[in-house]
């Protein structure tokens, strides 16, 4: 036959483990015993009938000498039974029973594991309580580690004030939350929005750690505006430690999402790439996670947030939120409230308005993409980086067309564009290129993308000329994989212009095969997705303008066999070299081969020899 066995536990190693091991920080064991106390004059209320105390009370209070923090309330206290079933047992508690007898909200306890986090912080636990339910009665729970414990009778025959106190003979690694100061910010950092009134006794008198937040204050609602709009700028900028909030939007209730609290856009500038996104979200009144950023958009790296919610569940060390429905709901509504609101401050507030778009233009470029409503308030008010400043994009069109280029910072674009005097949009930056292409689709507006072979031909109108013209302007001027294309541009001054197809470039890089053993299989799968659909072509094309004399006057020389028309090519080579700002060609060379041709032009026309000795005066 075979025997059952029943594991054993290591009691004292369990304890150690939550006790210590359960939070990321010893300070949250503060919290864990202040939601306690403040789950037990929830409890005394509701077994009151609804009454409770006539003055709830939480209070806090330090000896330094003695090393010791000692936490007071006035609750429901604890019975001798509910000593040894609820508080000396792991996962137990009494919060989550009345939580369950009466579906009440406002009870914050929810695996029995709070206490625990006592241990985390002191060497010895001490708690002395009385229960409401029977005030003659007075036990002190005692216990050093938390794997054992003594329960001493305290009761004398009358009556005491119901409630409990908790005292820590804090650990010396500890003994800093002896001072009043860390613990005052300790409190004021998780238990800033619970409803019971918490102070802490310091030299001074007592302090008053909490209130209600905005939404939850009716001297707040009753304002007047401007000194409302205050008050919550005022709330805002607690838990906004890096930059001075500009404005708020308030969160309520929406859809299946029962999150209440408040969204501000920072002061600070930032960038499309910045996440400054800061939400702290509170479960019932206690903070629960003050690095949830998720919640909110990926878009909105300039926005901060702090909401409170009763549907969230939070994970068994309450630090971080279970990915549940009640989360997703939460994130939707968050992104609804927020492009609503922004909506509002456009229409309502313009002068707030403009100081946003100047602070974040380049992050609300990328945020116009992800919903229309943002893109209508925002297309015609943010700027787009050109080869002219800052413009909005109305402000770059030119003769119906908008000019965008991808890979901009060098080349014979800038040069042609410099000389038109037309403004190219830097589509290179953070989210232009597509903003501009919605700005234009949406505006009617013709747009070319500089290097793709559709924007080209918007920009060049090519013209063929006889076979022998073709081949006497490649030889003379075409470098290595590069197409000669005959046209007629604007400015007629210009007389060739080298373009890169960046099409045709990526269609090249994909294809080499050192590009495919550093790309990624998924990458390059991608990337092959839009460069098969490109044909075969060289990757950077010369566009030689038929309307600029000097080419005509060449082709002319060249079919007349002028015997300067070498150094005529050689000028107009010298002048591609000159022009092209990637680096392509010996720029030394073609600077020599202008100054040898103005001493050629002199010689010819005065008679006279240029020496070296006068070159150098």
């Amino acid at each position: 036959m075979t025997a059952a066995h029943v594991p054993s536990v290591d009691l004292d190693g369990l304890m150690r483990v939550l006790g210590e091991h359960l939070y990321s920080t010893p300070t949250v064991a503060v919290r864990e015993l202040v939601q306690n106390a403040h789950d037990s004059i929830s409890r005394r209320r509701i077994l009151s009938g609804g009454t409770g105390p006539s003055a709830p009370m939480i209070e806090l209070r330090t000896d330094g000498s003695a090393h010791t923090l000692t936490i007071t309330d006035n609750g429901a206290g604890l019975t001798d039974t509910e000593i040894v079933h609820d508080l000396a047992r792991i996962g137990a508690g009494q919060t989550r029973l009345v939580r369950a007898a009466t579906g009440d909200d406002g009870l914050i306890g929810q695996f029995g594991l709070g206490f625990l986090s006592a241990f985390a912080i002191a060497d010895v636990v001490q708690v002395d309580t009385t229960p409401f339910a029977d005030p003659t009665q007075r036990w002190r729970y005692r216990s050093a580690g938390g794997a054992s414990y003594e329960l001493i009778d305290l009761a004398d025959g009358t009556e005491h004030t119901p409630g409990s106190t908790v005292t820590l003979a804090l650990k010396d690694a500890q003994r800093d939350l002896a001072d009043t100061d860390l613990l005052i910010d300790v409190l004021r950092r998780y238990c800033c929005l619970l409803a019971e009134p918490i102070t802490v006794v310091t030299v001074e008198g007592r302090e008053r750690v909490n209130g209600p937040p905005p939404w939850r204050d009716e001297e707040v609602e009753s304002l007047p505006p401007a000194q409302r709009r205050a008050a919550w700028l005022a709330f805002a900028a607690r838990f906004e430690p890096s930059f001075e909030p500009l404005c708020t939007i308030e969160v309520v209730p929406f859809g299946d999402s029962d999150a209440r609290g408040v969204l501000w856009v920072q002061g600070g500038s930032s960038y499309g790439s910045s996440d400054n996104r800061r939400m702290s979200v509170f479960l019932r009144g206690m903070l629960l996670d003050d690095d949830a950023r998720d919640l909110l958009p990926a878009w909105a790296g300039f926005v901060g947030g702090v909401i409170e919610s009763t549907a969230l569940i939070p994970t068994a060390s309450r630090e971080d939120i279970q990915r549940t429905p009640a989360y997703d709901s939460i994130r939707e509504s968050i992104a609804e409230t927020l492009i609503v609101g922004l909506a509002e401050l456009a229409r309502s507030s313009p002068a707030t308005w403009q100081r946003i778009t100047a602070r974040h233009n380049e992050a609300l470029l990328g945020a116009a993409l992800v919903d229309e409503r943002l893109f209508a308030i925002i297309a015609d008010e943010v700027t787009v980086p050109s080869t002219q400043g800052d413009r909005r994009v109305s402000g770059i069109v030119r003769d119906g067309r908008v000019h965008v280029g991808t890979l901009l910072g060098g080349g014979f674009e800038e040069t042609l564009f410099r000389a038109l005097k037309v403004p190219i949009a830097r589509g290179e930056r953070y989210a232009v290129a597509p903003f501009v292409r919605r700005w234009c689709a949406r505006r009617g507006v013709e747009l070319v993308e500089i290097g793709t072979e559709a924007g080209n031909r918007a920009m060049f109108r090519e013209v063929e000329v006889a076979g022998d013209d073709l081949r006497f302007l490649t030889t003379s001027f075409a470098g290595a994989n590069e197409e000669v294309v005959t046209a007629r541009f604007a400015p007629d001054a210009l007389a060739l212009v080298g373009v890169t197809d960046r099409e045709a470039e990526l269609k090249q890089r994909i294809e080499d095969d050192d590009a495919q053993r550093r790309i990624g299989l998924m990458a390059l799968q991608l990337a092959r997705m839009y460069t098969d659909g490109v044909e075969e072509r060289p990757a950077r094309r010369l566009y030689i303008n038929l309307d600029n004399p000097a080419v005509a006057a060449v082709i002319a020389a060249h079919l007349m066999g002028n015997p300067h028309t070498g150094r005529a090519v050689a000028l107009l080579r010298a002048t591609k070299v000159m022009l092209d700002t990637t680096g392509g060609g010996d720029l030394v060379a073609a600077l020599d081969v202008v100054t040898r041709t103005v001493e050629h032009l002199l010689e010819s026309t005065t008679g006279t020899t240029v020496t070296d000795n006068s070159r150098e005066a």
